[in-house]
């Protein structure tokens, strides 16, 4: 049969979802509703039985509804079709090593935070991956009920692979909810979203505080600028153009727009789930270490202070 990374990517392509958090749910109607054939897998969740699921998100204009078959990765022995990724990046490894077997040439986006999160998947030999860079805010109402607000189009460029199916992939995707746009420059895009990132779920599950902190309090702002100085300079030493400036208008707009919202770290703790810290203040420090020069010491010591909240609520 031939495989979806050897084709333009057709309408009728199957497209799965693995994770069943709020971007894979919004995702799910977005798709559903376009008439795309869309199945949410439940990567933790093993041997349930398939099942349909009214799923439902509410933006700022409107709510929309569609029914969405939800299954998990054990009921499948081939995944033929377009991968997206929103199941939390510390459990990437694992799920590398599934799908390996599953859909290795398959097309793969990730859609998650952090630094690196590609690597298992590198290691493991996938010859198709995307990485998407989200920018919307959601937060789950109900169990079925999702809470969306994009703010721009999300951008989707190349980790490994050549540029001829981004297109496809992008158009296969996109949405007038949820939308996607291509990006030649990834890695920059990348880098910002993860310093923004380091900057919103560490200090604010910290100060247990939700995101709007940094545009109403002035001490946490300057903890904040201190990680963006610490986090670009790392960036800038590995030839990635960003400006302090630009990262902390970026982490201001977010602030202003999801004032009242808790940050997902934060939302994990509380819940007594792990957390992506990993992917995030520690992956920064450990490209700091390797870069030699370069010390992180408060974004380093604040993924730290996370980590340990984490555990300390899960005891």
């Amino acid at each position: 049969m031939e495989s979806v990374s050897e084709q333009t990517i057709k309408v009728d392509t199957n497209i799965y979802i693995i994770g069943n958090g709020v971007i894979a749910k919004a995702l799910a109607v977005a798709l559903t509703l376009k008439e795309k054939q869309v199945t949410i897998l439940r990567g933790s969740v093993h041997d349930q039985p398939t099942s349909r699921e009214l799923l439902e998100i509410e933006t700022d204009n409107n709510t929309l509804q569609a029914e969405v078959t939800i299954s998990t990765l054990n009921n499948y022995t081939q995944l033929d079709g377009l991968i997206l990724l929103t199941n939390k990046s510390f459990g990437n490894q694992e799920l590398a090593e599934k799908l390996k077997f599953k859909a290795k040439h398959s097309p793969i986006v990730f859609l998650q935070n952090g630094l690196h999160i590609e690597d298992s998947f590198i290691g493991a030999g996938f010859t198709e991956l995307y990485r998407c860079v989200l920018f919307v805010t959601s937060q789950s109402v109900s169990t079925n009920k999702v809470r969306f607000r994009p703010v721009a189009s999300s951008p989707i460029g190349v980790i490994k692979s050549s540029f001829d199916n981004l297109d496809s992939i992008v158009d296969e995707l996109n949405t007038g909810v949820f939308s996607f746009r291509p990006e030649v420059n990834i890695q920059t895009v990348i880098w910002k979203k993860a310093i923004s990132n380091c900057v919103f779920n560490s200090i604010c599950p910290l100060l247990e505080i939700d995101n709007g902190v940094f545009h109403r309090n002035e001490a946490a702002l300057q903890i904040a600028k201190t990680v963006i100085a610490e986090c670009v300079a790392v960036a800038n030493q590995n030839n990635i153009r960003l400006t302090e400036h630009d990262v902390l208008e970026n982490v201001l707009t977010i602030s202003k727009m999801s004032d009242g919202q808790k940050i997902s770290t934060y939302q994990d703790i509380l819940n007594k789930r792990e957390t992506e810290i990993e992917t995030l203040n520690f992956a920064v420090a450990k490209v700091a270490q390797l870069s030699g020069n370069i010390k992180v010491p408060v974004t380093a010591l604040l993924g730290e202070m996370t980590k340990l909240k984490s555990e300390l609520f899960r005891m």
